[in-house]
């Protein structure tokens, strides 16, 4: 490979590299409170102020309802965030239910989860469960392994259910996990996830 070849694959890479960080540095999490409604494009209250999110045209609208441990059924699709125990099970942290058009999403277990320290997260299918002193024990097993993921009794546990656009009102809580910002400052995506009843997703 002569010289000019190498230096042009080395400028390749490096713009590669930085295309893929500018697309990394764009995409982020969005949550707040509807403040209104135009079209496809929602105006939101969030911590760190107004939000203007348009939505895709085929975006997937995801309601976050109120549910217990004792919801949770043999076969149900589950995502786990946890915190590792020394036994080698995980104490959940948080838990969510999937419906069966999303079952298979994120299959798997990892480190990395940013909602608590040393956390992970554990997308599965729910098989056998136990009572335990701590809470129920469930064994979650996806693609490559298992886990036995212990649930508190104040573990907040929501079901996710497919909805439409016209539960997006003023006043609904809502989060988007991955927001693409846009250089006018506003954001586009193609999931949000809002909040039945008092529930904050």
């Amino acid at each position: 490979m002569s010289r000019i070849q190498v230096m042009a694959a080395a400028g390749l890479a490096a713009l590669f590299a930085v295309s893929m960080a500018w697309g990394q540095q764009q995409t982020q999490r969005v949550a707040g409170t509807i403040d209104k409604v135009e079209g496809k494009t929602l105006y939101i209250k969030s911590a760190s102020g107004p939000v203007t999110l348009t939505l895709a045209d085929n975006a997937v609208i995801v309601a976050r309802v109120k549910a217990t441990a004792a919801d949770i059924k043999p076969g149900d699709y589950v995502a786990t965030g946890g915190v590792p125990q020394p036994d080698g099970t995980q104490k959940a942290v948080e838990l969510r239910i999937f419906p069966d058009s999303m079952r298979g999403n994120g299959d798997g277990h990892r480190p990395g989860w940013p909602g608590a320290p040393n956390g992970t997260m554990t997308n599965g299918a729910v098989g056998q469960t136990v009572s335990s002193v701590d809470g129920p024990v469930l064994t979650v097993k996806y693609r490559d392994g298992e886990k036995k993921i212990i649930v508190g009794p104040s573990v907040p546990v929501q079901r996710l259910e497919m909805a439409d656009r016209s539960e997006l009102k003023s006043g609904a809580a809502v989060a988007v996990a991955a927001a693409t910002k846009q250089s006018d400052g506003t954001f586009t995506a193609a999931r949000i996830d809002f909040g039945r009843g008092d529930v904050v997703p």
